[in-house]
């Protein structure tokens, strides 16, 4: 066999093997996929479908209400990614005038 398999990420046995779409290591018996498409890693998107990554800017694309204030995040306001968390609110963030919330990936692009 040419292509050479990655180790077990678990016990980094190197004697991995195929078992259909799936590689499996028999000294732990983990089995794991080496396809990107299939890995339980969230890919976060804008809504324009840009990639997210922490550290990024991003503009707010519509308006906001700030849940138990009388502020509004305005459209255009851009914020820096500080966590990207799997939740319903996958954006951490501090915004200027308002201070730390969590925003929708959906109501954000990238800057």
């Amino acid at each position: 066999m040419s292509e050479t398999l990655p180790p077990c990420p678990q016990c980094a046995c190197e004697y991995t093997y195929e078992d259909g779409a799936l590689l499996v290591c028999p000294e732990c018996a983990h089995e794991w996929s080496n396809n990107p498409e299939f890995t339980n890693e969230r890919i976060y998107k804008d809504a324009n479908g840009n990639l997210l990554q922490e550290g990024d800017w991003v503009t707010i694309i519509k308006d906001l209400k700030v849940k138990g204030t009388s502020k509004v995040a305005k459209v255009g306001t851009k914020v820096r990614i500080q966590r990207l968390i799997d939740e319903d609110h996958d954006i951490d963030c501090k915004i200027d005038g308002i201070g730390a919330m969590k925003l929708k990936t959906q109501f954000v692009k990238k800057a």
